[in-house]
């Protein structure tokens, strides 16, 4: 066997074929909220090691149903296990809901550009999350706060429909505890929920909390993750605090289908979100952003 082989499931899944699905044993699946969910993933092979950058995404292949591009959201330092966290909003997604502990999933990838945390080292770090776009962001805070010591400030703003839509809730609360890491959780509408208190806390849009926040606009990096216009108000919002559209990162998660820039469902312009993205400067895609159309 060649030595490259034998470098663990990340080497094989270059020297492979970028199409084929390799199967993966599904260890267990977490209900986060009424229509999104958490898959644990063992890597096969004797290794059981999957290497990924935080921001990669990889295409997720239920059989007999179909594919789905899907963010990596567990910790990058954590090879043993792959985490995706996901919403039930189509076929595949709906039968990928449906998949117990023991069952196989195809996996392919990871693909794309991640988010770049090691550029960031010395800077404060604002991470901007709407609703599920927490999952992708989450793989970069767990590689800030391992290294915490080469960064200034870390905040974390996280804005959800309702309390019933927050993702990782413990999690949050863990978060929330640290002295050395800012959370701030706010929601659309506060709504009484079965067997629960009322929602005291933040009420609004997830870009209010952003002038809440102190933090040096000249030595900052901002990532966003959520829906379109939730990022498009967050840019305006940090760009009137000053900071560059260059500082500024977002995931722009398209409707991939190869994942390696063959089949052109995913083009941006000039780029193609599979392998150019799904992370960008906002310098560089500002003069389509702005069109809405696209």
């Amino acid at each position: 066997m060649a030595p490259e082989l034998e470098a663990g499931i990340d080497t094989m899944m270059k020297v492979a074929d970028p199409m084929l699905p390799q199967p993966f044993r599904i260890r267990r699946v977490k209900r986060e909220t009424a229509d999104t969910f958490t898959m644990d993933l063992d890597p096969p092979g004797e290794a059981r090691a999957f290497s990924f950058a935080p921001g990669q995404f990889n295409m997720l292949y239920v059989f007999g149903v179909g594919e789905v591009p899907v963010s990596i959201s567990g910790d990058p330092d954590k090879t043993e296990t792959l985490v995706h966290t996901t919403r039930a909003v189509g076929a595949v997604t709906e039968a990928m809901q449906g998949l117990q502990s023991g069952d196989s999933i195809g996996v392919r990838g990871p693909f794309g550009r991640g988010w770049p945390v090691e550029e960031a080292r010395g800077k404060d770090i604002v991470l901007v999350a709407g609703g599920i776009g927490l999952a992708p962001l989450r793989p970069a805070l767990y590689r800030v706060l391992a290294r915490r010591d080469e960064y200034g400030k870390v905040v974390l703003l996280y804005g959800a429909r309702t309390p019933a839509d927050i993702l990782y809730r413990r999690e949050l609360e863990s978060w929330r505890a640290r002295f050395d890491l800012e959370v701030y959780v706010t929601v659309d509408r506060a709504l009484a929920e079965r067997n629960r208190s009322s929602w005291r806390g933040n009420v609004g849009v997830v870009t209010s909390l952003i002038q809440r926040v102190a933090f040096d606009p000249l030595e900052v990096m901002a990532i966003l993750c959520g829906p379109e216009v939730m990022m498009r108000f967050t840019i305006m919002e940090l760009e009137k605090r000053g900071v560059s559209g260059s500082d500024i990162y977002l995931s722009m998660e398209r409707n991939m289908k190869c994942a390696i820039g063959f089949c052109g469902h995913c083009q941006y312009g000039p780029s193609f979100i599979c392998k150019d993205g799904p992370v960008f400067s906002y310098h560089e895609i500002s003069d389509l952003f702005a069109k809405r159309e696209v």
